[in-house]
C-alpha cells in the first residue's frame, strides 16, 4: 500500500468516526431531552395530583365531621387514612416506583432507534 492509499483510507476512517461521533452526540441530546421532558410530566402531574389529593381530603373531613360531629375526629381520621396510603405506597416502592422508572431508562438509553420511547 502506498502512501497516497494510506491517506485515502486514513480520511474515510476519519470522516467515518467524525460521522459516528456526531450520530453519538444526537443520540445522546434527543435521549436526555426525551427523559427531562419526563420528569417535567411527571413532577408536573404529581403536583396537580397532590392538589387534588388535598381537596379530596378536605372533602372528606368536612363530610365526616357531619357524620362524627366532631371536626377533629373527622380530621384525624382522614389523616390516617393518608398515613395509610403514604405506608402503602413504601412498601410496595419497589414494584410502583423503582421498576417501572428503571425500565423506562433502561429502555431509553439501551433500546435501538428503531423503537423510540413516545
Amino acid at each position: 500500500m502506498n502512501d497516497a492509499e494510506f491517506n485515502k483510507l486514513w480520511q474515510a476512517a476519519r470522516g467515518q468516526i467524525k460521522t459516528e461521533l456526531d450520530y453519538t452526540k444526537l443520540t445522546l441530546a434527543e435521549k436526555t431531552s426525551i427523559l427531562l421532558s419526563r420528569i417535567f410530566i411527571v413532577a408536573i402531574t404529581i403536583l396537580v395530583g397532590m392538589s387534588v389529593l388535598l381537596f379530596l381530603a378536605l372533602s372528606l373531613a368536612q363530610v365526616l365531621a357531619k357524620a362524627t360531629g366532631s371536626a377533629a375526629v373527622a380530621y384525624l381520621i382522614v389523616a390516617f387514612i393518608l398515613i395509610v396510603v403514604v405506608l402503602g405506597v413504601y412498601a410496595f416502592k419497589k414494584q410502583l416506583i423503582i421498576d417501572p422508572v428503571a425500565r423506562f431508562v433502561s429502555k431509553l438509553f439501551l433500546s435501538p432507534d428503531e423503537n423510540k420511547i413516545n
